[in-house]
């Protein structure tokens, strides 16, 4: 639908009361229920880019994801920012699953690539991922095509923020108390698919599944509008595509 820059926000207002008037229809308890408490299975830790909304993405719904967002989804020990979303997620909330995601076309990665400064604050908030790109700089020259030297540095700062998780007091307590599962993944902007990069405490299986298997165990099942996500004891993964 076409609209002015200037109506945006209004038909935002707009959209959102029959956003709200559609949910109540469909499930008149949906408000009630959220409203009630949240108990997500879900922390999502991604870049605050426009094109990567998570609970739209994963095909969730309100209440199942707790969501920290930055630029460049940058995870740093430093940052008490990020590590009270991930201390109040992880031992308050006892989310079950914690996903570092960055994605292509990063204009954080991109500018972590480039020479020149960005201005303002921006450049001290790119000095990990800049740190990322020096510790790392043959096999990135070694890559000629520019976005896919970017998509390549936006995996190593997953890399990098997961080995930051990894060693959070926190999340190391979660995992031996409760099996807590930490995953590193790249959303393809281009695609819409999420790509599990295998970092972290177990590699989750293809998210390509088009039917859940059971092998017997504890699981957990998170049902979206779209699909249907089962986790397994050992942090494996499988979705059913509705």
């Amino acid at each position: 639908m076409a609209f002015q820059d200037q109506n945006k926000f209004l038909y935002a207002l707009s959209s959102n009361q029959a956003w709200a008037g559609y949910k109540s229809h469909q499930n008149p308890a949906f408000f009630k229920n959220l409203a009630s408490g949240q108990s997500p299975s879900i922390l999502w830790l991604g870049c605050s880019d426009s094109r990567v909304p998570e609970t739209t993405i994963l095909g969730l719904q309100p209440g199942d994801v707790f969501v920290h967002r930055n630029i460049a989804n940058i995870v740093a020990p430093t940052d008490i920012n990020t590590s009270a979303v991930i201390e109040y997620a992880v031992a308050h909330l006892k989310v079950k699953h914690v996903v570092l995601c960055g994605h292509s076309a990063c204009g954080g990665a991109k500018a972590a690539l480039g020479d020149s400064r960005v201005g303002g604050v921006l450049d001290t908030w790119l000095t990990p991922l800049k740190a990322v790109r020096t510790q790392n700089a043959e096999e990135l020259a070694g890559i000629k095509d520019d976005d896919h030297r970017a998509v390549r540095i936006a995996e190593m700062n997953v890399e990098t923020g997961v080995k930051v998780l990894m060693a959070n007091f926190t999340v190391q307590e979660a995992i031996k108390e409760r099996g807590l599962s930490v995953h590193g993944c790249i959303f393809d902007i281009a695609s819409g698919r999420i790509r599990d990069l295998g970092f972290g405490t177990k590699s989750s299986k293809s998210h390509r599944s088009s039917s859940i298997l059971s092998n017997g165990g504890e699981e957990e099942i998170v049902r979206g509008k779209h699909a249907q996500l089962v986790f397994r004891d050992g942090g494996d993964a499988s979705m059913l595509v509705r």
